[in-house]
C-alpha cells in the first residue's frame, strides 16, 4: 500500500484551494495565490472555496460576511475561473466538513496544535489565554477542508506549508489507527512568486498597506504606482534594474522584449523611475483592465455569484458525503445515516 491509498476513487489528480476573505485582494495575492490556483483547473480536478467558517474566528458582521463571499467569488470568476469546468464553493454549504473535523481532533493532540504558528503568536504574546477554540483548532478544520475532498496537491505560499503538513499528518495518523481511509495531501509551493513587492520593498501585504488592489481604476492605480519606492538616482545616471521594486513588478506584466528594453534603459541613463513607473502603469492596466470590468459586472448580479456557488457546493458535497462516508465506516459509524439536504 502506498502513502495515497487505494481507497481513494481513480481519475485525475485533484487540486483543493481555500480563500479567506481579508478585502480587496492585491497583485501579492493575485500572484501568489489567485493565478496559478485557477491555473490548475486545466491540469487538475479543481475545488475552490471561500472559507466563511475560518473568518468566523474574525468576522461579527454578517453583512460584511456575506458580501466578503460575493467578492471573492467576483474575483475567481473575473480572473478566469470556469465554473463549468471546476467547483467553487462556500465552506459553510458543505458541513460534512464540521463532522470530519471532529474525527480528525481525536487523531492529533494538543501538544501538535500548540505548535501550529497562529497560536504559537498568541502565546509569544502572552494572550493565548483569549485565544478562541476556533483560532487554536483553525489547523484541524483546514485538515478538513483539504482531506474531505480526496485533495491531492495544495496550492500556498510558504507560510501555509505548515498546514498541509499537518493535515498529511492527522490524515496518516487516521489511516494507521483505522485503516487505508484518506488521500495524503501535498503543498504545492511556487518559488518564484514566493515575494511580490510591495509600494515600500517589503512583501506586499494588508498588514503593511503596502499593496496595489487588483481592480483599481488606472486613475487611482496610476497614484499607487507613483508611490512605489526607489532610490534618488538622477534621471541621467545609469541605474541598476535587478534592484528595481518597479521592474521587479513589471516582469510579471510585461513581455520578456520589453522587460529587456527596460532593462537597458536602465543601465544607459536618461531613463527616470518615472517613465518606469508609467511603462508599469499601462502593463498592469492592459492586464488587469478586462478583469476589473468583468468584476464590477458580477458584482452587481448576486444571482449569478449564489448560482455558481449553489451548482460548486452540490458537486462538493457529493465528494464530500463519499469521503466522509469512509471514514464514518472506518471508525464504526453507519455510512450514511441521513439524507443529502
Amino acid at each position: 500500500m502506498t502513502d495515497t491509498q487505494a481507497a481513494a476513487p481513480k481519475g485525475p489528480r485533484r487540486s483543493l484551494s481555500g480563500i479567506k476573505s481579508t478585502g480587496t485582494p492585491h497583485l501579492g495575492n493575485y500572484l501568489g495565490m489567485i493565478r496559478p490556483a485557477i491555473a490548475l483547473q486545466e491540469s487538475h480536478e479543481a475545488f475552490y472555496f471561500v472559507a466563511d467558517y475560518h473568518a468566523l474566528t474574525t468576522e461579527r458582521d454578517p453583512v460584511r460576511m456575506r458580501r466578503a463571499t460575493h467578492e471573492i467569488t467576483a474575483t475567481f470568476l473575473a480572473c478566469g475561473l470556469d465554473p463549468s469546468h471546476a467547483a467553487f464553493f462556500r465552506q459553510s454549504d458543505v458541513p460534512e466538513v464540521t463532522e470530519l473535523t471532529w474525527l480528525l481532533s481525536c487523531v492529533i493532540t494538543m501538544g501538535e496544535l500548540e505548535r501550529a504558528h497562529a497560536f504559537k503568536a498568541r502565546k509569544a504574546e502572552g494572550t493565548e489565554g483569549t485565544a478562541l477554540h476556533g483560532l487554536f483548532a483553525y489547523p484541524v478544520l483546514m485538515a478538513a477542508d483539504i482531506i474531505i475532498y480526496d485533495s491531492h496537491v495544495v496550492p500556498v505560499g510558504k507560510d501555509q506549508v505548515q498546514h498541509v503538513e499537518m493535515a498529511r499528518d492527522m490524515a496518516k495518523r487516521f489511516n494507521h489507527i483505522f485503516g487505508d481511509t484518506f488521500v495524503l495531501p501535498e503543498a504545492l509551493v511556487r518559488e518564484e512568486v514566493m515575494t511580490i513587492p510591495g509600494i515600500d520593498g517589503r512583501k506586499m501585504s494588508k498588514s503593511y498597506d503596502n499593496g496595489i488592489e487588483i481592480f483599481l481604476p488606472k486613475k487611482q492605480l496610476k497614484k499607487r504606482l507613483m508611490q512605489i519606492v526607489t532610490d534618488s538616482t538622477p534621471l541621467e545616471d545609469p541605474k541598476d534594474p535587478d534592484t528595481c521594486n518597479v521592474v521587479s513588478l513589471y516582469k510579471y506584466f510585461a513581455t520578456p522584449e520589453q522587460v529587456a528594453e527596460m532593462e537597458a534603459a536602465y543601465r544607459q541613463g536618461g531613463y527616470g523611475y518615472g517613465h518606469a513607473k508609467l511603462a508599469l502603469l499601462e502593463a498592469l492596466d492592459g492586464h488587469l483592465a478586462p478583469m476589473r470590468d468583468r468584476y464590477e459586472a458580477l458584482m452587481a448580479d448576486p444571482d449569478t455569484l449564489e448560482d455558481v456557488l449553489r451548482a460548486g457546493a452540490a458537486k462538493a458535497r457529493a465528494t464530500a458525503r463519499e469521503v466522509l462516508g469512509r471514514a464514518r465506516e472506518k471508525v464504526g459509524y453507519p455510512r450514511h445515516p441521513f439524507s443529502l439536504a
